[in-house]
C-alpha cells in the first residue's frame, strides 16, 4: 500500500489509472469501512482510500475535536484489506482557498439532519467533489447508513460528473444490531446496550409504523424511555420518492437522529 499525503504527487501516481475505485473515510477504520473496501476490490483494479477529518461538516468544534484519531491502526487495517492507496491530505492541501459556498444539492439537504446541521451537507458534498476533481475514480463506494448523504451526493455526481458511478452498500452491523460508526467508540458499554435495544424495538415495529404514521408520537416516547437522551427527529420516508427523479416502487425506511450521553446517533432502518 502507498501513502501518499499530497495531492500533486498523487495525481501523478494515478494518472493514467483506469476502473480506481474510491472509499472516502474520516478514518477510525471498522468492519463497516472493510466492508466497502473489500467490494471496491471486487469490482476495481485498483482501491484507494482517504482519511480526512473533515472540519467544515461539523457544527460542534468540539465534536471535531473529540472525532476518533487512529492514523497508524487505521494504516495496520489497510493494508491487510489490501488497499493500494492511502491518501492523507492536509487540510490546506483539501482548501487551498477556503470552502466552496456556492456549491449547488438538492433540498432534501434541508430536511432530516440538515435541519439541525444547517450547511453540513454543503460541506460533505464540497469536499467529495474535491476528491472527485484530485483522484478521477471510475466509482464510489458509500454506506447506506448515511443514507441521506448517499442520495444528496449520488444526485450531485449524476448532475456535475457523469462518467463516476456511485456504488451503494448495505448497512454493516456489530452483533447487538448498533450500525456500524466510529462515533461508537466513544459510547460506554451502558449506551451501546441501549442502543442496541433501540435498533431492535424499530426493527420489530416498523411494519406497524409504515402502516401507521400517527404512531410515532407515542413511539417516540417509548424509545426515550429506553434511556435515549433525546430524539431530534424520527421519521418514515419512501426513499424513491425524496430525490427526483423517482422511482415508482415503493421503499420505506424508518430515519432517527438521537443521543446516547453527547454521542450522536443516526440510522435508518
Amino acid at each position: 500500500m502507498k501513502i501518499i499525503n499530497s495531492s500533486k504527487k498523487l495525481k501523478k501516481l494515478i494518472f493514467d489509472q483506469k476502473n480506481l475505485g474510491f472509499v472516502p473515510t474520516m478514518g477510525a477504520i471498522h468492519i463497516g469501512h472493510a466492508f466497502l473496501i473489500k467490494k471496491c476490490n471486487s469490482l476495481c483494479d485498483k482501491t484507494i482510500v482517504t482519511i480526512f477529518v473533515n472540519k467544515p461538516q461539523f457544527n460542534n468544534k468540539k465534536d471535531f475535536r473529540k472525532y476518533p484519531k487512529k492514523l497508524i491502526a487505521d494504516i495496520n487495517k489497510l493494508k491487510k484489506l489490501k488497499v493500494d492507496y492511502l491518501f492523507t491530505p492536509s487540510e490546506k492541501d483539501i482548501y487551498p482557498s477556503g470552502i466552496n459556498n456556492n456549491i449547488k444539492i438538492d433540498s432534501f439537504s434541508k430536511k432530516l439532519c440538515g435541519s439541525f446541521r444547517p450547511g453540513h451537507f454543503k460541506a460533505v458534498v464540497d469536499v467529495i467533489d474535491r476528491f472527485i476533481k484530485i483522484i478521477n475514480p471510475s466509482k464510489i463506494f458509500l454506506g447506506e447508513k448515511d443514507m441521506q448523504q448517499l442520495k444528496l451526493i449520488e444526485n450531485f455526481v449524476r448532475i456535475n460528473h457523469k462518467k463516476i458511478k456511485i456504488i451503494p452498500c448495505k448497512t454493516i452491523r456489530e452483533k447487538n444490531g448498533l450500525a456500524c460508526s466510529s462515533r461508537n467508540l466513544l459510547l460506554t458499554k451502558k449506551e451501546k446496550i441501549i442502543a442496541s435495544k433501540l435498533y431492535n424495538k424499530l426493527k420489530t415495529n416498523k411494519n406497524e409504523l409504515v402502516k401507521n404514521n400517527f404512531l410515532l408520537i407515542s413511539f417516540k416516547k417509548k424509545l426515550l424511555n429506553l434511556g435515549v437522551k433525546k430524539i431530534e427527529y424520527l421519521k418514515i420516508l419512501d426513499i424513491n420518492k425524496i430525490i427526483q427523479p423517482f422511482v415508482k416502487k415503493k421503499k420505506y425506511k424508518i430515519f432517527i437522529s438521537y443521543f446516547l450521553g453527547k454521542v450522536r446517533l443516526i440510522d435508518n432502518i
